[in-house]
């Protein structure tokens, strides 16, 4: 399998450089050069999820990475439930935060972890942004695993406490920066620092943001168990709630290996970006706006320029696939008590938009399908936003009361390049 640029100024490469570098030389984003085909009724067999998530990501590292390693790898990296629960008819929500630190991104940064260790052949320095919950499942992932240092970079003051304690707190090989500024601030300092060539002739950087490809391939296997587990013959939808669209892209490439009869929603915030892309078919980022989901506040998501390569650029074709939709804080609210009152079950404030991007598509596209809404973390992560709206505590689990009780340890820098690399090269 080799990897090509989404600019095409580049070299196709393999998996390993591809992993280690995050990205492309031309600035562009790596993608697999083509998607392995699978038989529409693989994902429709009966078998264990780390067997699934083996089968669909060896093609993808085959060259380095054999099929039994492999195999111990996902074993090691999804050691923790994937619960598809029935919440009304016809609406089921995956919950993907059983993982250590009760997010999604579990999933794909114990996978990166875990390769990178295998593959690993010279110290590197992991360079990270996060608007929220990546930070803590990157620090988890990776905490103590030698020769890799990883630093994070994380918005001031636009992250939840718990959030902020997860990626503060672990010490050892695990730094963090707190910005003065916005996740869109955080991913561009991250990028100027892999376009710096006089940096990387010091040090050896690597990426676990959804910029890397090996974050993208363990997502996708999620959305097949999904598959898996309705068994329906009706079309099946996913809603995602969405801000950098590295989730979402998961899907896609799920999608194009063979999963059919299926559409995705892109549910966002206020943060409209992509779907107002959809609606004028002009992609113009902006400036992030701050919400209660904030780990969806981004004005300028990386994976757009994976999306489009993947449908040629052409919004009509993307439009085949692909609904998106953007909501309030107050709609956000109102869905979070409605679902607690109603089916007394609760959700954070990302999978809420999730929800509300699926009645939107109930009401609007197609009511007739089996609707599975992504639920990307745990309700108790946004313990402080959460509980005024249901007017009731949210108990926290354990490894979030032993996080809260760590004392957080952060450096504060202003949004400029030059203070990240000056760090980067002193310590």
């Amino acid at each position: 399998m080799k990897y090509i640029s989404t600019n095409q100024q580049s070299d196709a490469i393999g998996f390993r450089e591809a992993l280690f570098k995050g990205l492309a030389p031309d600035k562009g984003l790596y993608l697999p050069k083509n998607f392995p085909q699978f038989d529409p009724e693989f994902f429709k067999t009966k078998m264990t999820y780390v067997e699934l998530a083996s089968q669909m990501i060896h093609p993808f590292v085959s060259e380095y990475i054999s099929f039994g390693k492999l195999k111990e790898i996902c074993s090691k990296s999804f050691s923790f439930d994937l619960p598809l629960i029935k919440i009304k008819n016809n609406l089921h929500v995956l919950e993907l935060f059983h993982g250590p630190t009760l997010a999604f991104k579990d999933f794909a940064a114990r996978f990166m972890a875990r390769c990178m260790q295998y593959l690993l052949e010279k110290d590197i320095t992991i360079l990270v942004a996060t608007s929220g919950d990546t930070g803590g499942a990157v620090a988890n992932g990776f905490f103590g695993v030698d020769g890799i240092r990883v630093i994070i970079l994380y918005p001031s003051k636009r992250v939840s406490q718990i959030q902020e304690k997860q990626l503060t707190t672990y010490g050892g090989n695990i730094f963090a920066l707190e910005v003065e500024g916005n996740f869109d601030d955080c991913q561009k300092m991250v990028k100027e620092a892999f376009l710096d060539k006089s940096l990387r002739g010091k040090i050896s950087l690597g990426s676990a943001n959804s910029i890397n490809i090996a974050r993208l391939l363990p997502q996708s296997t999620y959305y097949a168990w999904a598959y898996n587990q309705i068994k329906t013959n009706i079309e099946v939808v996913f809603s995602i709630p969405s801000g950098n669209f590295g989730n979402l892209t998961g899907g896609i490439i799920a999608k194009r290996m063979g999963m059919i009869n299926t559409k995705f929603i892109a549910s966002t915030n206020t943060n409209n970006v992509f779907s107002r892309y959809l609606n004028t078919g002009n992609f113009a980022p902006v400036t992030s706006k701050k919400t209660i989901s904030n780990a969806m506040d981004v004005g300028k998501p990386s994976n757009f320029e994976r999306l489009l390569k993947m449908y040629d650029g052409d919004i009509n074709k993307i439009k085949t696939d692909l609904f998106s939709w953007s909501f309030s804080d107050n709609k956000t609210e109102i869905i979070i008590r409605e679902i607690e009152n109603n089916c007394n079950y609760l959700v954070d404030p990302h999978t809420a938009i999730g929800i509300l991007g699926m009645n939107k598509f109930k009401e609007n596209i197609n009511k007739n399908n089996m609707g599975i809404v992504l639920a990307t973390a745990h309700p108790a992560k946004f313990q402080d936003i959460v509980e005024p709206i249901i007017k009731k505590s949210v108990q926290l689990p354990d490894q979030l009361k032993k996080a809260m009780e760590k004392e957080k340890n952060s450096i504060v820098i202003p949004p400029n390049y030059s203070f990240l690399r000056d760090y980067l090269i002193q310590y």
